[in-house]
């Protein structure tokens, strides 16, 4: 029997259809007759390919139909049975395909490399048909059994993907709304929002590799400040309308009022992580990333801190420096940046060349000064940013 296929239906190529296919069991062995004993007693329940050294069995075994299991011998010329297996193994589209030594190598020391080399068993010739039958079926039962546990991780990997990207893209949808009405309050549209989240999407990736920032500026802490951004003047929907429409400057007394913006905001978040955490929690754990509300604790931080001032002089703690959160820090520069480059109900738009003289005055005053020194090195795509998302009014 030459090289070749040997069907098990010789009437039907396809399998038909609501039947399984008929499993395809290659058969390697530099002797025809030895493949034709095989061949023969394999026929009836499967579809034989054969070949006659191991370079062509590398072949057919990567070609179609694709081998269910390997029937190898080891004492082959040119390219021996270990070698040969060697490069299944290497081989993407055949290193998960099971493989039978059959051979004339009876040694133990045989067989144990053999199985270290990653075949599944072992049968010495002569070979005994029902024994042989009996580890094929075997094998090729354990193969079904590992593809199907396979495809189902497959699945769920794929489902749970699915799942977490849809509760993402609510969880998004709801916060963005619930900033949004924040927005509204303050006769803002939706586009500060995006604008500063732009600004600090831009100052994160060219901060992450700071000295200063690198160790905090992971991928998962940029996505959660970027995603926690548009919160961080929810606290304005508890401010009275008189104070915050007021088209005027505001009063000293106003101002105190409208301070307290920042303290609501937190407030009303640290309360939410207490919900979800429950009742008796501890003190918020807000460097946390691996928090299952580390979104709102970062969201928190930047509510409660993002007036504050690298000099002291801002509100509501007073903090200074590097005692700042660092996400504070960042909004506090995206947000007057935006606060002075857009209209306001209360402002015009100031030139570009006021708005960076202002952020330059407040060097070392208002902000970190390495956060002023990159938005000097990136003010041009600020104010693209801007440019990209205008407000309606304007």
């Amino acid at each position: 029997m030459a090289e070749g296929d040997i069907m098990a239906d010789s009437q039907h190529d396809a399998t038909p259809a609501g039947q399984e296919r008929a499993k395809v069991i290659l058969v390697v062995d530099d002797a025809k007759e030895n493949l034709t004993v095989i061949g023969e007693l394999l026929e009836s329940r499967y579809r034989v390919r054969l070949a006659l050294s191991g370079e062509r069995a590398l072949k057919v075994a990567q070609s179609e139909p694709r081998p269910d299991l390997i029937l190898l011998d080891v004492m082959m010329p040119e390219m021996d049975g270990y070698q040969v297996l060697e490069q299944l193994r290497r081989l993407p589209a055949t290193r998960d395909i099971p493989v039978i030594f059959v051979t004339a190598m009876d040694a133990t020391e045989d067989e144990e490399k053999g199985l270290h080399l990653g075949a599944v068993d072992y049968v010495t010739k002569p070979i005994r048909p029902a024994i042989l039958l009996a580890r094929v079926e075997t094998h090729l039962e354990l193969k079904q059994a590992r593809d199907w546990l396979n495809d189902q991780n497959t699945y769920l990997e794929a489902e749970v993907g699915r799942r977490t990207h849809e509760n993402e893209l609510i969880k998004d949808v709801s916060l963005n709304a619930l900033a949004m009405l924040a927005e509204k309050r303050d006769n803002e549209t939706g586009n500060h929002l995006h604008r500063t989240r732009g600004y600090m999407e831009t100052l994160m990736a060219h901060l992450r590799q700071h000295p200063r920032f690198q160790g905090y500026l992971d991928e998962r802490r940029r996505l959660l400040i970027a995603k926690a951004t548009p919160l961080h003047d929810i606290g304005k929907v508890g401010i009275p309308d008189n104070i915050l429409l007021k088209p005027g400057r505001l009063t000293a007394e106003e101002f105190e009022v409208m301070k307290h913006h920042s303290q609501i905001g937190a407030d009303a978040i640290e309360e939410a992580i207490r919900h979800v955490l429950g009742d008796g929690v501890g003190p918020v754990e807000s460097e946390r990333v691996d928090s299952p509300v580390a979104f709102l604790e970062v969201a928190r931080l930047i509510a409660l801190h993002h007036h504050e001032k690298w000099d002291g002089s801002g509100y509501p703690a007073g903090l200074a420096g590097d005692d700042i959160p660092i996400c504070a820090r960042l909004m506090a520069l995206a947000d007057v940046f935006d606060a002075l480059s857009c209209r306001r109900h209360y402002k015009e738009p100031f030139p570009a060349d006021k708005v960076q003289a202002i952020i330059l005055e407040g060097r070392g005053k208002h902000f970190d000064p390495d956060i002023v020194d990159a938005f000097f090195e990136l003010k041009d795509q600020f104010i693209a940013i801007a440019q990209r998302y205008p407000d309606a009014t304007e």
